[in-house]
């Protein structure tokens, strides 16, 4: 990886935000502020021009320059942080319907680079667009997925707010439907997580005795786990998207039978890589989460080769 940019470099290139500084934890500092960089010489490189904070500039108040962002207006029409034809054809795909109560920041999808759900339709747009691609690419990367992948759905959820599921706003980056047979199926949901840190969060408390029963109906966390998480906690997050996957498997209708969900993250990422592994501590059984370094992904080799290219120029630094 390349060595970490200096002040100077980052203040150079509009690179220099508090926002990238994570208390206690200076790798995790290092490591935002040289993907940020990389964005920003990413975007120079293509000959895309400067984004601003705000990304869309409103005339009676500052604006200032941001290295890693691009202009709403140019990133809209160009589709300029796509890498591949079909991850923009995912992308504009999707931002032509709303899924019921959904959140979805269309000014960050478009303008700006680091944004971890642009990530998800870069890294899995050519998936999305040939099913026998995506159904291929799934079993390699995760070999005991059962089934055939019969649909890609981005920023999903099956039903936010809705108690019969999860009850909350909380979707998948990326759902990978799969066909059972027999009229079953199962739901392979991913979290994409780029420039991301782990930060601590709270139920709310007319939702968490839901999210108990949840997860006791589940029996895949070890005695005293929902105690632990069901609060004020660093791993919040990431419980609430695997409770997701169990609402799933626990819905009325019976629909789905098997689930898991994966979280991919830059090696790098060193708060998300030990998260994950705290989460694992949680579990009596791991057989419905798991998680995936954004490194291994492409090395195993499923994505076109020109679209492998792509992402490493992209989203590693050298």
């Amino acid at each position: 990886m390349d060595k970490a940019p200096s002040r100077e470099d980052l203040e150079a290139a509009h690179c220099w935000e508090a926002v990238d500084r994570v208390q206690g934890r200076p790798e995790m500092t290092a490591f935002r502020q040289r993907l940020r960089y990389h964005q920003a010489r990413w975007r120079e490189s293509k000959g895309h021009p400067i984004g601003t904070e705000p990304i869309v500039p409103r005339k009676a108040k500052q604006s200032r320059l941001v290295g890693s962002r691009l202009p709403f207006d140019y990133a809209l029409e160009t589709g300029a942080n796509f890498v591949t034809r079909r991850a923009l054809a995912a992308a504009r795909a999707r931002t032509s319907f709303i899924e019921p109560h959904q959140s979805f920041d269309h000014r960050r999808l478009w303008a700006d680079l680091l944004w971890s759900p642009a990530f998800a339709f870069n890294l899995f747009g050519d998936p999305a667009a040939d099913l026998e691609l995506a159904d291929r690419a799934v079993h390699t990367w995760w070999p005991d997925v059962p089934g055939t992948v019969s649909d890609v759905r981005f920023a999903h959820s099956p039903g936010r707010l809705d108690p019969t599921w999860l009850g909350n706003l909380v979707d998948f980056d990326v759902a990978f439907a799969l066909d059972l047979g027999k009229g079953r199926q199962g739901i392979l949901g991913v979290q994409t997580k780029y420039h991301d840190r782990i930060e601590s969060r709270e139920p709310k408390p007319t939702r968490a005795p839901h999210y108990r029963r949840i997860a006791e109906r589940s029996g895949v966390f070890e005695p005293e786990a929902i105690d632990a998480v069901n609060r004020r906690s660093p791993l919040l997050v990431m419980w609430l998207e695997h409770l997701l996957v169990h609402s799933m498997l626990q819905h009325p209708s019976g629909a789905w039978t098997w689930g898991r969900l994966v979280v991919v993250h830059p090696a790098g990422n060193t708060d998300f890589a030990e998260a994950c592994d705290r989460y694992r501590e949680l579990m009596a059984d791991r057989a419905t989460f798991s998680s995936m370094s954004l490194e291994g992904l492409l090395d195993a080799g499923d994505l076109p080769a020109k679209t492998d290219r792509a992402l490493r120029r992209r989203y590693l630094p050298g």
